[in-house]
């Protein structure tokens, strides 16, 4: 195998391939059964390569950061000398499975979750065993998210959207893996008890790594091999189109990038809905057991009559920045409403053309499709998340406004306080008998 991985290295596209995939990042250099070299440490020349190993060298591993000069990197850093050199990092999704075919699934949905957010540059590679990689560069996202820098937000950015990713995908995956086998079948080579709360969990058999993640995180380079399989860590177009054949040294090609350049702000609304989600799963956890006043959703549709000033100002159109966050709200806002998923298609058709640009309709019924699977009615974000109403410049409060702290309450309250304010009909003072 030593001289296999030899000749494989000393392939110039090889070198080319794995060292344009390295610019500004950590390198761990793997020695096979030795462990890894020093850290931190680099690759500048096409040539280290060869010369790594012809030392020795087996594997090639790249971190998830990116650094203004990753070798002024040293043990024990603190948090706040390590945001002062890191220039960015990239979201990487670990699937890691025994199974492939259950990983394949997995990411295929893992994509179409990005893609529903709009997000269409995604890296896509094979792991070397039977896993894939997920990536989303650091050039999609915005600068800031609810005013911090987004530089800063490593690791809990990937874990806040790892994690959000998950439950989105988590009825579909369990669907799929149903599809080509059987609870008793999973339950032999699950890793824990394949039910939660009596209900299947695809993640008793196949993991997303977020918790694990944390500063100078590396992962398998691309184009790099796995030591334990003699595979290549290849970037592919499809999960399901991968043909494990094609991993193999002899057969490896290298034209397919893994860190793929991506738009600016294409994952805005990706990250900004994954930290809504996740402070909303945050506050519920704090408040579960506590005593609260609790809403049930109403028998009728509450008309527009009763819609708080953020929401009629949203009902008129809004500019290209806000039109996807207004698609979030809209569809959330008037599920709570009592409104039907097929009036509320409707009026974010109808609501979308009215837009100076608008959004692509099949991405409103991609929207909508999602949602009617939904059977939980979830709010729409708070009124003091500043990445919606406020950064939309649609937040313009009346007096009811600093009653409440959801536009949804302020429905409620309104159509409430003029229940009240209705004059009851006077009793009858005639007699029965008249």
């Amino acid at each position: 195998m030593g001289d296999k991985i030899l000749d494989y290295y000393a392939r110039k596209d090889v070198q080319e391939a794995i060292l344009r995939e390295c610019k500004q990042r950590e390198v761990g250099i793997k020695f096979g059964d030795k462990g890894y070299g020093k850290r931190p440490d680099v690759l500048l020349y096409p040539n280290d390569l060869l010369e790594l190993a012809k030392q020795g060298a087996t594997s090639f591993h790249i971190s998830e950061e990116r650094w203004k000069n990753p070798l002024d990197l040293k043990t024990g850093m603190s948090q706040k000398d390590q945001g002062a050199l890191r220039a960015g990092w990239d979201l990487v999704i670990d699937i890691d499975c025994k199974f492939i075919e259950f990983s394949k699934l997995c990411a295929d949905l893992i994509i179409q979750a990005l893609k529903f957010h709009g997000v269409e540059n995604v890296g896509l590679k094979f792991s070397g065993g039977s896993g894939f990689h997920i990536c989303v560069p650091f050039e999609s996202f915005p600068e800031k998210v609810n005013n911090q820098e987004t530089k800063l937000l490593f690791p809990e950015g990937v874990r806040v959207i790892a994690s959000y990713l998950k439950e989105m995908i988590r009825p579909y995956l369990k669907d799929k893996f149903l599809e080509i086998s059987t609870l008793e079948e999973i339950s032999k080579v699950a890793k824990e008890n394949i039910r939660l709360n009596d209900k299947f969990n695809p993640f008793s058999v196949i993991e997303i790594d977020a918790i694990l993640i944390s500063s100078r995180h590396l992962f398998r380079a691309p184009y790099s091999i796995n030591e334990k399989t003699g595979l290549v860590s290849i970037p592919i177009k499809e999960a399901k189109l991968f043909n494990i054949s094609d991993a193999k040294i002899e057969n490896v090609k290298t034209d397919i990038p893994f860190l793929v350049k991506g738009e600016p702000e294409e994952a805005k609304q990706l990250i900004v809905q994954a930290f809504d989600w996740y402070l909303k799963s945050k506050k519920d956890e704090e408040v579960e057991m506590a005593p609260q006043k609790t809403y049930s959703d109403p028998t009728e549709a509450i008309k527009a009559d009763f819609f708080p000033p953020c929401i009629l100002l949203l009902l008129k159109g809004v500019k290209e920045d806000g039109r996807k966050r207004g698609v979030f709200i809209f569809i959330n806002f008037l599920k709570k409403m009592g409104w039907a998923i097929n009036d509320i298609e409707q009026t974010l058709l109808k609501w979308n053309q009215d837009n100076g640009e608008p959004l692509r309709e099949g991405y409103i019924r991609a929207q909508i499709s999602w949602h009617k699977r939904q059977q939980q009615k979830i709010l729409p974000p708070n009124c003091d998340n500043s990445a919606y109403y406020k950064g939309m410049g649609i937040c313009k409060p009346d007096g009811l406004c600093s009653k409440i702290k959801n536009p949804v309450q302020y429905a409620i309250k309104k159509l409430s306080l003029l229940s009240q304010n209705k004059p009851k009909a006077k009793k009858s003072t005639k007699n029965k008998s008249d």
